[in-house]
C-alpha cells in the first residue's frame, strides 16, 4: 500500500499536488479502517473532506471531521489501535495521538518517511499528518445517509446529506474568526449545483443557538449574514488560501467579492 501511495504521488510533477494526493491516500486508508471497525454505527462523516470523497468537490482537504451520532457504540481508542496496526502492515511508519479533554475529540495520524521518499522533504522524520476531529456534542437536526465510497478503496460510510453539509459550511462562514478561502470556494460549489443546494435550516439554527446563543441569529437570514462577513474580507487573501488545494488552481480566480455578493443576494 505504501508503494501504491508513492507511485500515485510520483505521477504529480507539482509538489503541492503531490502532497495533496499523498494526504488523500492516507485519508482513504483511515476511512477504510474506520469503516471496517464499524465506526460509522456511531459516527457521521462531515465537512470538506466528506464533500470531496462523496460528491467529488474539486478541491483537496486536510482534516477528517466526524459527528458523533450514537455514543453507546463510541470506541475511538479501539479504532485507533486497529488503525495503527493496519497502517504498519501497509508499510507505513505511523504514530497516533489522542486527546479527549474537550468536546471535540482530536486524533493525529502522523506518518514518517513518506514525505522524504516522495521528494517533498529533506529529512525522514518530517511527518505527513492527518487530523481527525470528532464533535461529541453535535447540534441536532442533521439528515444522514449511508453510501459506498470507491476512492482508492471500496468502503461504506454514514454521512450528512448535502443540505446538512452545507449547514455546517454556512455556520463556519459566520463563526470562523479568520478568513478562509476554502469556505467561500465551497459555498460557490454548493450554489452552482443544479438545483442549487440550500442549507438544512433546522441544523443550522441549532448550530447557531449552540455557539452564538439561543435566537441571537436567525438561520433563515443566512445570505444576509454571509454578506456582512464577506464585506470584511480581502478577495486576494481568500484566493491565496484555497489555490494550493484546488485540482484546477486557476479556479481560485473565481473568488471575487462582486461575484460572491451577487450569488448571495440571489440566494
Amino acid at each position: 500500500m505504501k508503494e501504491e501511495a508513492l507511485a500515485i504521488a510520483s505521477q504529480q510533477p507539482d509538489p503541492a499536488r503531490r502532497l495533496n494526493v499523498l494526504r488523500e491516500y492516507l485519508q482513504a486508508c483511515i476511512l477504510r479502517s474506520l469503516s471496517e471497525s464499524e465506526a460509522f454505527v456511531s459516527l457521521s462523516f462531515v465537512a470538506g473532506t466528506a464533500l470531496r470523497f462523496l460528491y467529488n468537490l474539486p478541491r483537496f482537504s486536510e482534516d477528517l471531521d466526524f459527528s458523533l451520532e450514537n455514543p453507546s457504540d463510541y470506541a475511538p481508542r479501539k479504532w485507533l489501535k486497529k488503525l495503527k496496526t493496519e497502517l504498519t502492515l501497509m508499510g507505513f511508519t505511523p504514530a497516533l495521538t489522542w486527546n479527549d479533554r474537550k468536546t471535540v475529540h482530536v486524533a493525529w495520524v502522523k506518518v514518517a518517511e513518506l514525505l522524504k521518499e516522495s521528494g517533498l522533504a529533506a529529512v525522514a522524520d518530517q511527518n505527513l499528518s492527518v487530523k481527525i476531529k470528532i464533535d461529541t456534542r453535535p447540534p441536532a437536526g442533521a439528515d444522514t445517509q449511508v453510501e459506498i465510497i470507491t476512492r482508492h478503496f471500496l468502503l461504506t460510510v454514514r454521512h450528512h446529506d448535502l443540505p446538512s453539509l452545507m449547514a455546517g459550511k454556512v455556520h463556519a462562514l459566520w463563526t470562523r474568526p479568520y478568513p478562509k478561502g476554502r469556505d467561500w470556494y465551497d459555498l460557490i460549489w454548493y450554489r452552482s449545483q443544479r438545483p442549487a443546494v440550500a442549507p438544512n435550516l433546522v441544523l443550522l439554527q441549532h448550530a447557531l443557538d449552540q455557539t452564538e446563543g439561543d435566537g441571537v441569529i436567525d438561520a433563515r437570514r443566512w445570505p444576509e449574514y454571509a454578506l456582512r462577513r464577506l464585506d470584511t474580507f480581502d478577495a486576494s487573501v481568500l484566493a491565496k488560501d484555497v489555490r494550493p488545494f484546488l485540482e484546477r488552481p486557476r479556479e481560485a480566480d473565481a473568488i471575487k467579492l462582486n461575484y460572491l455578493r451577487s450569488m448571495l443576494e440571489k440566494a
